[in-house]
């Protein structure tokens, strides 16, 4: 459905809280076992990546990371957290997220916020960006 000029002028960009339901929303839809094993895992929304995180990854603009998994993994052994271990994060960094949205018309909102959620939860279970890549690049053939 197509959005008049009049439409828009009453709208708002989407806020932390915003994209934090449609985090937990695409948590909720997970299917087991995997909903199970990201139970400890908390989301944080938050506008942009901090500029120590992106120095880390080389990166100029904080629009080029769009979520991170901070922690131990389940393949590093981070089922069983140890003493003083912050507890398994994934950031979702909402300008970035928009930005993306925004230039790429074929998704969703939804959409976009569940495939970073996933991708980043990926790294909780010990796949590498590589490892992701192949199963997407699987499930598009299918």
């Amino acid at each position: 459905m197509a959005v008049s000029q009049t439409d828009w002028g009453a709208r708002f960009a989407p806020t932390l809280d915003d994209i934090e339901a449609l985090a937990s929303q695409a948590l909720a839809g997970l299917p087991e076992p995997f909903k199970a094993l990201s139970a400890g895992v908390t989301c944080i929304v938050a506008e942009f990546a901090e500029q120590d995180i992106l120095a880390e990854f080389d990166m100029d603009s904080p629009f080029e990371l769009m979520g991170l998994f901070s922690g131990v993994g389940l393949a590093q052994d981070g089922a069983t957290p140890q003493t003083g271990q912050l507890p398994n994060t994934v950031f979702l960094y909402r300008r970035a997220i928009l930005d993306y949205w925004a230039e790429n018309d074929d998704n969703t909102l939804g959409d976009v916020v569940t495939h970073v959620l996933i991708h980043e939860l990926g790294h909780h279970f010990g796949f590498s960006d590589d490892d992701m890549e192949a199963i997407e690049a699987q499930g598009d053939r299918d």
